[in-house]
């Protein structure tokens, strides 16, 4: 298979070889168009499934920006040999990382530099046996976003708006997971996973419950990925890439009755994806994959207590609403890729589609909008372990307007607003040194 990046080189040390490091790190900068800084009228951290959120200030129009990103996730696992064919491992990882607009510090997510604060990408223990196969335990990502993630979509250029788009969830805190040994189908290898995390076990109206079914099948140069998340009572919303704990991510609102009576509804979310990768021959590869995602939407509570509101795909067309009802919706992404390697370079270009969503919802709130995004881009084996990397960007959307439903911020993945400009385009370089 081609290579997503150089060759990394972990660290082993410890009595055996029992504990490893490794990693990457990575830095870019780059130049955006369309962006228009601070144009929403409340904070961009406020969620856009609210309707405070879709104002924005009269008079503002976008400009030309030079952006700056790093972030760094090193991986410390140990493992050890236990007989008979049983080895226990652990694994430790966390992500580290921050962005500036012009020279000025900006915050997408939530504060500081770790990626999602409060949340471990790998805090796990497991047990493997090569006949039997594998349990693991604790904190780990799922695969609905790791996959797509990588090696899909950072190969490609798209990690964020294709693996971290949709109704799937990305990071589980309380999971277990048992994996199958190798099996051999069809003159194919095939693996066979399945987790399952209860979220905050603090959460007893609204208790938490999720499943993801993963299968791999490779056979040649073909390998196909399929994955299958349902999850019941987790935060609502179209990230792909959020932890999945509870409604909300305070167990006391599972009690919560508002003055006006108003309480915090159930979710259910579920994502049914397959990708694939076939390599033509020793220079070309080719991918893609489609994903279905659904919603069950969420009415709109809101707990003084904790100041967190609730809310997906909202009808606002009754202003004197106690709490606005959510609607169930439901769309289909995709997207398509090819790379080309030659001696240490190797070339690539994509797209992403994320479709309009099916939806009874009377009011507007991005159903009706697409996004398409594309990318071409270059990368350069510089040295063992250290690429450099090159990347021009466009994105189209539809409409102007709330953007598509798979999205979770109008300005997500390309930073450029729906609500302000159709397009926009940007060009980053950069270097990942992967260790």
């Amino acid at each position: 298979m081609l290579l997503g990046a150089t060759l990394s080189h972990a660290l082993d040390f410890g009595p055996d070889g029992m504990f490893s490091l490794t990693g990457f790190a990575e830095a870019t900068v780059g130049v955006q168009g369309n962006y228009c800084l601070n144009c929403q009228v409340v904070p961009d951290t406020v969620s856009k499934q609210l309707r405070v959120a879709d104002a924005i200030i009269p008079g503002k129009h976008y400009e030309t920006v030079t952006t700056t990103n790093w972030q760094i996730q090193p991986y410390l696992g140990a493992k050890y040999n236990l007989g008979n064919g049983f080895e226990l491992s652990g694994l430790l990882s966390q992500r580290w990382r921050q962005g500036t607009i012009n020279g000025a510090f900006v915050e997408t997510r939530y504060g500081g530099t770790v990626d999602v604060p409060d949340f471990w990408y790998e805090k796990n223990i497991a047990i493997r046996h090569e006949d039997y196969g594998s349990v693991r335990i604790g904190s780990m990502t799922t695969r609905g976003w790791s996959v797509a993630d990588f090696p899909y979509g950072g190969n490609l250029g798209v990690s964020d708006s294709w693996g971290s788009s949709g109704a799937g969830y990305g990071m589980l805190t309380n999971a277990i997971r048992l994996g199958s040994r190798q099996l051999d189908v069809a003159e194919g290898d095939l693996f066979l996973e399945l987790t399952y995390d209860q979220g905050n076990d603090h959460f007893k109206r609204l208790s938490p419950q999720f499943y993801e079914l993963y299968a791999q099948f490779h056979k040649g140069d073909l390998v196909v990925d399929a994955v299958y998340q349902d999850a019941v009572n987790g935060g609502a919303g179209a990230w792909g890439h959020a932890p999945f704990t509870g409604v909300t991510p305070y167990a006391q609102d599972d009690s919560f009755v508002g003055t006006n009576g108003a309480q915090f509804s159930g979710t259910h979310q579920n994502i049914a994806m397959v990708m694939a990768r076939y390599q033509v021959n020793a220079k070309v590869e080719v991918s893609g994959g489609i994903r279905q995602n659904k919603w069950s939407g969420a009415n709109v509570a809101y707990n003084p207590a904790d100041n967190w509101t609730s809310g997906f795909n909202v009808d606002y067309s009754n202003p004197l609403a106690i709490s606005p009802p959510g609607y169930a919706a439901s769309s289909v992404d995709f997207f398509l890729g090819g790379r080309y390697r030659t001696g240490p370079w190797t070339f690539f270009t994509a797209m992403v589609f994320l479709g309009e969503a099916e939806t009874k919802n009377p009011s507007d709130r991005g159903q009706h909008n697409t996004a398409t995004i594309n990318t071409l881009g270059a990368k350069y084996d510089y040295a063992p372990g250290l690429q450099l990397e090159a990347t021009a960007g466009m994105v189209n959307y539809g409409r102007k307007g709330l953007s598509p439903m798979s999205m979770p911020g109008n300005a997500s993945f390309s930073n450029v607003d729906s609500r302000i400009s159709q397009d926009g385009q940007w060009v980053t370089v950069g270097m990942i040194y992967s260790f």
